[in-house]
């Protein structure tokens, strides 16, 4: 039996416009409910002593280029140093950073996520307390990693073509700057 024209041409658009709602893979969201955050993490933790100074912590963030910095005690974690912090506890504040420990200015007890919980779960976790890192722990409280917002966002964008996502083929091709230069 064949479907008549105008009955083709339906199923072709409404098939448009589901994928144009959803352009990732099909595979999108089995990977966010069945993968493990853990998969997701790019770079091990950063790990510090409770007693580390602040200047030698700001030190391993920048050469590392991380966000956070775990802080741990007898192995187990017990806090977590952020940008954030740097900012709304360290700069422009009279902070002796060399006498100071992560300690003073960490997140204490931060919320963990076991390194198994899936990608879906954490990046709901993340956008609703407004977490931009979330370490990863095993069952004895220590870290095993940090997962951060842009590794959420590097992982899930690899389930969208360049061209979806609206991007040169290279970052330098057709940059601009504001003058237009």
């Amino acid at each position: 039996m064949k479907i008549p024209d105008d009955e083709t041409s339906r199923i072709d658009e409404t098939s448009r416009r589901l994928e144009e709602e959803c352009p990732g893979s099909p595979d999108l969201e089995s990977a966010l409910a069945n993968e493990s955050v853990g998969s997701a993490a790019s770079h091990p933790a950063v790990l510090v002593d409770a007693s580390t100074p602040l200047s030698r912590v700001l030190q391993l963030m920048r050469e590392g280029n991380r966000g956070a910095v775990l802080v741990v005690s007898d192995g187990k974690l017990v806090g977590i140093f952020t940008e954030r912090d740097v900012l709304m506890k360290v700069a422009g504040q009279p902070t002796d950073l060399e006498r100071t420990a992560v300690s003073q200015l960490m997140t204490v007890d931060p919320v963990t996520l076991p390194a198994d919980a899936s990608v879906a779960f954490a990046l709901n976790k993340m956008l609703i307390e407004g977490f931009r890192h979330i370490p990863l722990i095993d069952d004895q409280n220590r870290p095993i990693a940090v997962v951060s917002m842009r590794d959420l966002i590097d992982y899930l964008s690899n389930f969208f073509s360049r061209d979806i996502l609206n991007l040169p083929p290279d970052p330098h091709v057709g940059f601009r700057n504001r003058d237009g230069a």
